[in-house]
């Protein structure tokens, strides 16, 4: 027998680096980023430092250390961007709110922003830590969906706030159950789709070039879209309607692979759109302001939300005036919410926004390339449908603040008032760190010997 040689040796598993270096390194950028902010405000409005900047940054330090260390030692392997991306994003958020809170002492925003932030980071570490797997939540899929619906169903029963049924308000609190509502039905859609692809991408009937599925495999799926759709609307809230036919659309596209579903979904929203613009009267108000933003200033009643979100963009210019010497306080009560990426846009300018704009979608992208790393199906839908929200999101929104589309109420991820909003965000980042580190982790090494035997074991046996 001759001595085994080099080449008969198994080849060497390829080592992935972990990255958290890169990742502790780029947090530390995104929380000096933030606290220049802040400072910046202070010398901008009081010509001095705020007393507190030390005490904020080194808060925000620690939030970002702590959710460093989790994933640093239970999801070693994931994507190094996502938590510095979120750290930033929310920092800058809290950073343009306190920058309004200036403006209106009597109704300060940041301190609860901040409260909920706080939150939002707990339940991302508790997603890290007691999560170990991401396939997991495919056995619950109809308790989620079940859960979703009961949750867009309990703000029926409160009064409106702003023309909207969207809202539970407890003693001095208030939340939107409709954003951990989407949460769920992206775990629905992700666990149906899977389990259902292959009939839904080739059986049933061909019309022209679409290929349609049976309806015994179709029709639960259109019904729970169309039930949740239909209570949305019930409670005026278009946005996260919007938002919902937009997931349901993507997410069928990516299990099917048939094109052709695009073409239905912007046909089908474009008849929805037009049908809720004419008979709702506050959605038909919204249309009619987009048409003709000026109105209001042509009738001599001053300018609209809408206008004074056009002239704080336009005031801003390249480089923006500076934080704090804004005045988009103008726009008025939604200035912290709806309107948040106006003072975006007046005080750091163009370059500024398109930055902002490259942050969300990088982490979108992100959320895309884990998905795609993935074997499994239902991961892969699942990584997809959750980094499409910020991703619809951002462009309803800003959409509307500039003018492209009809103002739809929604809240910019991480930057805008919210807590629900910045809370449900800050689960979605902490299923995908979960799904990256599944997507990122190396595959175990299988010796030679065993999958020799594995082989000549199925050869044995016939199959």
């Amino acid at each position: 027998m001759t001595a085994p040689s080099a080449a008969d040796d198994p080849p060497p598993q390829l080592r992935r680096p972990k990255q958290r270096g890169v990742e502790l390194l780029l947090l530390v950028g995104a929380v000096l980023i933030v606290v220049s902010g802040y400072v910046d405000v202070g010398l901008a409005k009081n010509g001095a430092v705020p007393p507190d900047a030390l005490r904020h940054g080194a808060g925000l330090g620690l939030l970002a250390l702590l959710a460093h260390l989790v994933v640093r030692f239970r999801a070693p392997y994931a994507d190094p961007l996502l938590l510095p991306i979120a750290v930033l994003l929310n920092g800058l958020g809290l950073v343009l709110i306190y920058r309004l809170d200036l403006e209106t002492p009597g109704s300060r925003a940041a301190p609860a922003q901040l409260v909920w932030s706080t939150l939002g980071v707990a339940l991302f570490l508790t997603v890290v830590l007691v999560l170990r797997d991401h396939r997991v939540l495919a056995r619950y899929a109809y308790l989620s969906v079940a859960a979703a619906l009961g949750l867009m169903l309990v703000p029926v029963f409160f009064p409106a706030v702003n023309g909207a049924k969207i809202w539970i308000r407890l003693g001095g609190y208030s939340f939107q159950p409709a954003e951990f509502a989407k949460i769920l039905l992206v775990v629905f859609f992700a666990a149906y789709l899977a389990a259902n692809r292959n009939a839904l991408a080739y059986a049933g009937r061909r019309i022209w070039r679409l290929q349609l599925p049976t309806g015994r495999v179709l029709g639960p799926i259109v019904a729970i879209w169309l039930l949740s759709v239909g209570v949305l609307v019930l409670e005026r809230d278009l946005g996260t309607s919007l938002l919902f036919f937009g997931l349901f659309v993507i997410m069928l596209y990516v299990a099917t692979g048939r094109i052709g579903w695009i073409a239905v979904g912007l046909l089908l929203a474009s008849v929805g759109a037009a049908a809720v613009g004419v008979l709702e009267p506050h959605v038909h108000s919204r249309v009619t302001d987009w048409l003709n933003p000026y109105a209001t200033i042509e009738a001599g009643l001053g300018p609209s939300q809408l206008v004074q979100s056009l002239f704080a963009f336009a005031a801003g210019g390249m480089l923006g005036s500076g934080l704090g010497l804004g005045h988009s306080i103008l726009i008025g009560f939604a200035a912290k919410s709806d309107f948040i990426l106006a003072t975006a846009g007046e005080e750091l300018g163009m370059s500024g926004l398109t930055a902002i704009f490259l942050l969300y979608a990088l982490l979108v992208a992100r959320g895309y390339r884990a998905g795609l790393c993935l074997i499994g199906p239902f991961g892969r839908l699942l990584a997809i449908g959750l980094a499409s929200i910020p991703a619809l999101q951002v462009f309803v929104i800003a959409g509307g603040v500039m003018g492209l589309i009809p103002l739809t109420g929604m809240a910019m991820p991480f930057l805008a008032q919210g807590g629900s909003s910045v809370v449900t965000n800050w689960i979605i980042v902490g299923l995908l760190i979960r799904i990256s580190d599944c997507a990122r982790r190396p595959l175990p090494v299988v010796e030679p010997g065993v999958i020799a035997r594995h082989h000549t074991s199925l050869e044995g046996s016939g199959k």
